[in-house]
């Protein structure tokens, strides 16, 4: 299990570049859980007594109003982490996090987490850049929703994905969302998402196939954000 658990981390951005002493500490502490597509790993509310990585399957971060209408903040795969916030500041935990299909994640308890960052400040700092990423791009999905239509987001969004989910020099988004979660990422309803979807393909600038979105034409696609 802890050879297992090593390799895991090896995967896991934030812990990039550990000597293998830390990681042999680290992965001491780790626990590994599955969780079934739709199931709820923490809630908004929920108190925050641990970290998440992501060994295999993808995660929704999204936020939900009263009356049931979700804002996706981010989609997390494999060597990604999440549920920081809290643990960072003692606040219950600020967004869902859903299984958007089956996962592996390792969880890393609250004072095991803080006592690791505490001895190896390299890696607060890396984390500290993270969460000052995700709060620009949670800043920018607000900006989107307020001072751009409902096309440009979705450009935005299928060129995000198509490079967080890429090789190089391809633009593929391999684990197509389906329309429901793209309409909770731009804040819109499935038909419109659906609608926006089909004249991009029909203007040659994407090509919806079974399971991934091949996005033909990134640089025309880029020009209907602004």
């Amino acid at each position: 299990m802890g050879a297992m658990n090593i390799a895991a981390l090896a995967q896991v951005k934030l812990f990039a570049g550990l000597a293998a002493e830390d990681m042999v500490v680290l992965a001491a502490n780790l626990q590994r859980r599955r969780y079934g597509k739709g199931q709820f790993i923490f809630q908004q509310g929920d108190p925050g007594l641990c970290l998440y990585l992501v060994e295999s399957g993808k995660v929704k971060i999204a936020s939900f109003s009263a009356e049931g209408k979700g804002l996706v903040l981010n989609l997390l795969g494999p060597g990604d982490f999440f549920g920081e916030l809290a643990l960072l500041d003692g606040e219950p935990r600020s967004a869902d996090a859903v299984a958007q299909e089956p996962c592996q994640l390792l969880l890393l308890q609250r004072d095991d987490f803080m006592n690791f960052l505490q001895a190896r400040p390299h890696v607060a700092i890396k984390l500290l850049a993270t969460v000052s990423r995700r709060l620009r791009h949670t800043t920018q999905q607000a900006e989107d929703i307020i001072f751009f239509d409902l096309p440009a987001r979705l450009a935005r969004v299928l060129l995000e994905l198509a490079e967080a989910d890429s090789a190089e020099g391809e633009w593929v988004i391999a684990s197509r969302p389906t329309q429901a979660e793209l309409a909770e990422m731009v804040g819109a309803t499935r038909e419109s998402v659906n609608k926006w979807l089909g004249a991009y393909e029909e203007q040659g600038l994407i090509r919806r196939e079974r399971n991934q979105l091949v996005i033909l034409q990134p640089e025309a696609l880029r020009k209907r954000i602004y």
